[in-house]
């Protein structure tokens, strides 16, 4: 069995290559790494581990589900530090993501809109959050459909504690990298369509790709990258 101090050296290796691996998907595409934020995906892992990351100069952390976010993070993240919600949200663990959550990546539907508005306000806070478009059609997978995703803009603008900042999107688990582009372009291209229908309301945050296509993401525009098992490992 390894040590601890094995698995924090093979931890530190993996932001380094993690870290490496967007500057060159950045360096390709002509961008700045800069502008790239790396959401690592610490659903499942325990909280010792997130703890390391940070000491490792990570800053966002995602998670999937509301109950385990807010066992493992009974005692909050050190300032700097935030969480983002990617997975799919019940409406009845609203008013939990609303306090614990720095963003929601999950947003997918107009009723959800209105229990999160309605949450956020008793917070106090302006709570940022994506809407997730399920661009590849997969029934498996959460998210609206492109043609739904103005009404839910609109919905969004509308409210006072909730403030859209971009889309999000899940590319198809394929064997070829290359195969999930037209997925991150259409995201691209329904978020320019958005500003558009918005009278340029700025969506500045991409959120698509994981450990096995974030460099394709990059090439396409991608914001923030979602990377668990690069960073943690296998689960």
């Amino acid at each position: 069995m390894l040590g601890v101090d094995a698995v924090d050296i093979a931890l530190a290796e993996r932001i380094a290559a993690v870290r490496e691996r967007v500057g060159d998907a950045a360096l390709a595409a002509g961008r700045d790494a800069n502008g790239v934020t790396v959401v690592a995906v610490s659903k499942t892992m325990p909280r010792s581990a997130v703890d390391e990351a940070v000491s490792l100069g990570l800053t966002h952390f995602g998670e999937n589900r509301v109950q385990e976010a807010r066992e493992k993070f009974a005692e909050p993240l050190p300032p700097g530090a935030s969480l983002h919600l990617i997975g799919q949200l019940q409406s009845n663990k609203a008013r939990h993501a609303c306090q614990l959550f720095a963003c929601i990546e999950s947003v997918d539907r107009l009723s959800l809109v209105d229990t999160l508005a309605a949450e956020a306000a008793k917070t106090e806070r302006l709570m940022p959050v994506l809407i997730q478009v399920n661009l590849a059609g997969e029934a498996q997978k959460a998210g609206c459909s492109p043609e739904d995703a103005v009404a839910l803009a609109r919905r969004i603008m509308g409210t006072e504690c909730l403030r859209l900042d971009g889309l999000m999107t899940i590319a198809p688990l394929v064997a070829d990298a290359e195969e999930t582009r037209p997925v991150f372009r259409g995201l691209r291209e329904l978020r320019d369509q958005l500003r558009d229908d918005l009278l340029g309301q700025d969506l500045p945050v991409l959120s698509m790709g994981m450990s096995n296509d974030f460099a394709v993401a990059i090439a396409e525009g991608a914001t923030h990258v979602r990377i668990g098992r690069a960073i943690f490992g296998e689960r």
